[in-house]
C-alpha cells in the first residue's frame, strides 16, 4: 500500500477486520439515521415546534446541503491530519447537533443542530477509504467495500419504520436521542476498532481552495432548492434566486479552479480535475443520480397514491410497496454486487448496473400506463437491486479505487457532491419536462410517462458516459 499508517497492527486477520467493519458500519449508521430516521417526525416537529410544514422542510433541506459541504473537503483534511481523528471529530460533532436538535424550542435552535448533523455527510465515504487502507487486496475489498455502501441507500426500512415507532412513543425528540446514543457508540467503536492513517503526503490544506468550492457548490445546491420552492417566499421569485446562486456558483468555480493552478499545495490539483478518472466519474454519477432519484423517491409514490390516474393506495401502505422494497433489495444485493465487481471489474458491473436500470424504467412505463400494486412492488424491488444494490455501489467504490495515491481524499468528495447535487436536480428536471409540454406529473398519465422517459434517458446518457470511466488499474 502506497499510504503511511501511524498506527499498524501485525497481519490482516480476520478479527481485526470483523471489528473495524463493526466499528464503520456503525458510524454509516450513526450518517443513515439522520438521514432517514426523521421522515416520520416531521408533522410531529411542526406541531410542538409551533412552527410551519416549510419551515421544517428547510431544516431537512439544510441537513442535506450542509452533508454535501462538509463530504467536499473532511475527507481531504482527513488526508492530511488523520482520517481516524477526524471521523471521530464528525461524529462527535454530529452527536452534539442531535443533542442540539433534541433539546430545540424553537426552529432556529433546530436548523442550527442539524447542520451539525450535517457534519454526517461525508462519513461513507470517508469509512471506504480507511477500508481502503486495511484492506489492499482488491477482491476483498470489493466484497467489503459492497456491504459497508448497502446500507446507505437506507437500513432495508427499518431505520423509517423505527423512527415512527419512537414518535408515536416518546415524540420526536426522542428520535434525536436515538440518533445521538449511536454517535456515542459509533465514537467508541471507531476509536476502539480503527488504526490511524494518512496520505503519503500530508501538506497544509488549502483552506482557499476549499472555502471557494464550498461557496461554490452550496450555491449550485441552493439553486437546485430554490427552483423546488425550497425556501418560500423571502422577497425573490424562484427563478430569479434561483439565477443569482447558480451565477454566483459558476463565479467561485472558476475561482476555485484560478486558486487550484497557483497554490502549492492545491485542494484538487488542476490536472486531476482535467482527468477522465474525476470528470468521467463526476458526470457519470450526476446523470444517474438525476435520473433516478425523484422516480423512486416521487413519481412512483406518487402514481401509488393518486386516486385518478395510480392506485389510490394510502401514505403508509405505499411506502410498503415501494420505498421500503427497493431500500430491502439493494442491502441486501449490495454484498452480491461486490462479489461481481471482485469477478468482473467496478466499471463492468456498472454498466451493467446502469442496463438493467434503464431495462427496468421501460417496464416503469408499463406500469404508469395501467398501474397495479405487484407491478410496483415488482418493480421497486427490481430497480432497488439495478441501482441502489448495484449502479449506487459501483459509483461510490470507483471513487475510492480511482483516487490518486497522492490525494485519495478528493475524488470521494467530489463524488459525494454529485450524489447530493443530482438528487436536486431531479426533481427539478424530472418535474419541469412533463410541465414543458403542458401536463404535470401527477396531472395525468402522460405526466407520469414524461417524467419517467426523462429519467430514462439521462441513465442511457450515463449508460455511455461510464465508457469514459478508465480501468481502475490505469486512471488515465
Amino acid at each position: 500500500m502506497t499510504e503511511t499508517q501511524t498506527s499498524k497492527k501485525s497481519g490482516d486477520d480476520q478479527g481485526s477486520i470483523i471489528v473495524l467493519m463493526l466499528a464503520l458500519m456503525i458510524a454509516i449508521f450513526a450518517f443513515q439515521l439522520n438521514a432517514s430516521m426523521l421522515s416520520p417526525a416531521l408533522v410531529t416537529m411542526q406541531e410542538q415546534l409551533h412552527t410551519s410544514a416549510s419551515a421544517i422542510a428547510l431544516t431537512q433541506t439544510i441537513f442535506f446541503t450542509a452533508a454535501a459541504l462538509f463530504a467536499l473537503f473532511l475527507p481531504r483534511l482527513a488526508d492530511l491530519i488523520g482520517r481516524k481523528k477526524v471521523l471521530l471529530g464528525m461524529l462527535i460533532l454530529t452527536g452534539i447537533g442531535c443533542l442540539i436538535s433534541g433539546l430545540a424550542t424553537n426552529v432556529g435552535v433546530l436548523m442550527i443542530g442539524r447542520i451539525l448533523q450535517g457534519a454526517a455527510g461525508p462519513i461513507v465515504p470517508l469509512c471506504l477509504i480507511m477500508l481502503h487502507v486495511r484492506v489492499t487486496e482488491g477482491k476483498r475489498y470489493a466484497k467489503l467495500m459492497a456491504i459497508l455502501t448497502s446500507v446507505n441507500g437506507g437500513i432495508a426500512g427499518v431505520d423509517a419504520l423505527a423512527g415512527g415507532w419512537l414518535v408515536s412513543h416518546g415524540g420526536f425528540r426522542s428520535v434525536f436521542l436515538t440518533m445521538a446514543l449511536t454517535a456515542i457508540l459509533a465514537v467508541i467503536l471507531v476509536a476502539i476498532g480503527t488504526e490511524e492513517s494518512t496520505a503519503k503526503q500530508t501538506p497544509r490544506m488549502d483552506w482557499g481552495g476549499v472555502v471557494l468550492l464550498v461557496i461554490a457548490m452550496g450555491a449550485l445546491l441552493t439553486a437546485a432548492n430554490a427552483l423546488q420552492g425550497s425556501f418560500g417566499n423571502i422577497g425573490l421569485s424562484n427563478g430569479t434566486l434561483a439565477l443569482i446562486l447558480f451565477i454566483i456558483g459558476i463565479v467561485c468555480f472558476i475561482g476555485f479552479w484560478q486558486v487550484e493552478k497557483r497554490v502549492s499545495d492545491p485542494m484538487v490539483p488542476i490536472h486531476y480535475l482535467k482527468q477522465r478518472r474525476t470528470w468521467g466519474l463526476l458526470l457519470t454519477t450526476l446523470l444517474a443520480m438525476t435520473g433516478v432519484f425523484a422516480i423512486m423517491n416521487g413519481i412512483i409514490p406518487a402514481l401509488g397514491q393518486d386516486k385518478n390516474f395510480g392506485l389510490g393506495l394510502g401514505a403508509d401502505l405505499v411506502s410498503f410497496v415501494t420505498l421500503t422494497p427497493y431500500a430491502v433489495a439493494g442491502l441486501v444485493f449490495g454484498p452480491i454486487s461486490g462479489v461481481l465487481a471482485a469477478r468482473f471489474g467496478f466499471a463492468k458491473v456498472l454498466r451493467a448496473g446502469l442496463l438493467a436500470t434503464v431495462l427496468g424504467f421501460g417496464l416503469t412505463i408499463a406500469g404508469a400506463l395501467k398501474p397495479s400494486i405487484w407491478l410496483l412492488l415488482l418493480l421497486s424491488i427490481f430497480i432497488g437491486i439495478t441501482y441502489a444494490g448495484i449502479t449506487n455501489i459501483m459509483l461510490n467504490g470507483l471513487g475510492i479505487v480511482l483516487s490518486p495515491e497522492d490525494n485519495p481524499g478528493y475524488l470521494p468528495g467530489l463524488n459525494a457532491g454529485m450524489f447530493n447535487l443530482g438528487a436536486g436536480l431531479s426533481f427539478i428536471i424530472l418535474y419541469a419536462v412533463p410541465s414543458a409540454i403542458h401536463t404535470t406529473v401527477g396531472g395525468s398519465t402522460t405526466g407520469y410517462v414524461t417524467g419517467i422517459v426523462t429519467g430514462l434517458v439521462l441513465v442511457i446518457i450515463a449508460f455511455f458516459t461510464s465508457f469514459l470511466i478508465p480501468d481502475p488499474k490505469t486512471t488515465k
